[in-house]
């Protein structure tokens, strides 16, 4: 019969010092290569379309082919605008249930080597195999001697790829194309683990958002340049617009503000929000979905159009009420809010007015639009 201490003994007990709060809110963390292997089907698909956007780096241009009739390619990368003359690697991606067999496989060198054969397309320099699985131990040795992957390609071909590269036609390996094939250079294939898959989508503005793990630190924002720029031209003349009800007389650029002090201090500070959010936007661009900042510049909009379109003493009191608003905004649900801060908020007004979604002297906007 067993007693307490006996059960103790074959209960696994938690070990010290291994634990974090982190792991009693969500668990252990699952390993990026082990999610990305149970991903299903649609989810692989979508996985890939992301990852494709992190070869554009390195070609002219990607296109990814789906569908029947591909003729083999999948993922293709060109390294001109000469597409298929000028030099092109191919990215094969297969999601099964098991890591890739050489059966897996012959067919696909069948149909880029019977339509290189044919003219469609010229060899591709690189083709790689990218596999959700990954690649078996078998395959992967004939990965590694070419000799051997033509040898076993050329024994299987009746079986695997005679009937089924095309459904219109039997494929026989013999004349014309035979010869076609022994001349064929096989070092081309390779394959990609799912590791160097995982650090490319990491480059990409998808990564955080489908395996988390968090923003990083964004670069310090630029000093707004001595010289206000094209990009400012909106924004800064709604500024003016406001500092010229304030004081009572027109001001229109930067030389005229040195005889009100208090104004040419928040003029510089605005500049520097302003500056702010545009270093938001550019590190959103390269870490977080397309859309994502506009969505923030949306939830900032419906946060403070209310209170700037309220009756205000005059443009400056309207600017500084709308500001400091913006500044009070959570925006909690947003990608971004991690890495938002109150001047990045304060500065997307500034964003806003420069496409005059806010307007801080709203009569000079009419005679504007008259």
């Amino acid at each position: 019969m067993m007693g307490a201490n006996d059960f103790r003994q074959i209960i696994p007990q938690p070990k010290k010092g291994l634990y974090t709060a982190e792991h009693v809110s969500f668990g252990i963390p699952v390993p990026k290569t082990s999610r990305v292997e149970q991903f299903a089907p649609d989810q692989w698909e979508e996985f890939i379309e992301e990852w494709a956007s992190s070869l554009k780096s390195i070609y002219y241009k990607v296109e990814r082919f789906a569908g029947s009739g591909d003729m083999g390619l999948d993922v293709v990368g060109f390294i001109s605008d000469n597409t298929f003359k000028g030099g092109w690697d191919n990215y094969q991606c297969k999601h099964y249930n098991q890591p890739l067999k050489p059966s897996d496989f012959w067919i696909e060198i069948g149909k880029i080597v019977y339509y290189a054969f044919k003219g469609e397309f010229s060899p591709p320099r690189t083709y790689f195999l990218v596999a959700s699985k990954g690649i078996g131990t078998k395959l992967g040795k004939c990965l590694a001697n070419p000799e051997t992957l033509k040898d076993e390609c050329k024994n299987n071909w009746a079986i695997y790829c005679e009937t089924k590269i095309s459904t219109n036609v039997n494929i026989k390996l013999e004349n014309d194309l035979l010869n076609y094939f022994e001349q064929f250079d096989f070092s081309i294939f390779s394959s990609k683990s799912l590791v160097e898959l995982i650090e490319g989508h990491a480059q990409t503005p998808f990564h955080t958002v489908r395996f988390g793990g968090g923003l990083p630190l964004r670069p310090k924002p630029d000093e707004p340049p001595d010289k206000i720029e094209q990009k400012e031209s909106r924004y800064v003349a709604q500024l003016y617009e406001a500092y010229s009800e304030n004081a009572g007389k027109k001001i229109d650029n930067v030389t005229a503000l040195e005889k009100k002090p208090e104004l040419k201090k928040d003029f510089l500070r605005q500049r520097e929000r302003f500056y702010h959010a545009e270093s938001l936007r550019n590190f959103a661009r390269d870490r977080v979905p397309t859309g994502t900042f506009e969505d923030l510049q949306d939830d900032i909009y419906q946060g403070v159009i209310d209170v700037c379109e309220s009756n205000h003493d005059d443009g400056l009191a309207r600017l500084r009420a709308t500001i400091t608003q913006s500044a009070q905004l959570p925006v909690t649900s947003n990608p971004l809010s991690a890495v938002t801060k109150t001047i990045d908020k304060q500065g997307i007004c500034h964003q806003l007015a420069n496409d005059d979604r806010l307007i801080w002297v709203p009569g000079n906007a009419d005679e504007k639009e008259n």
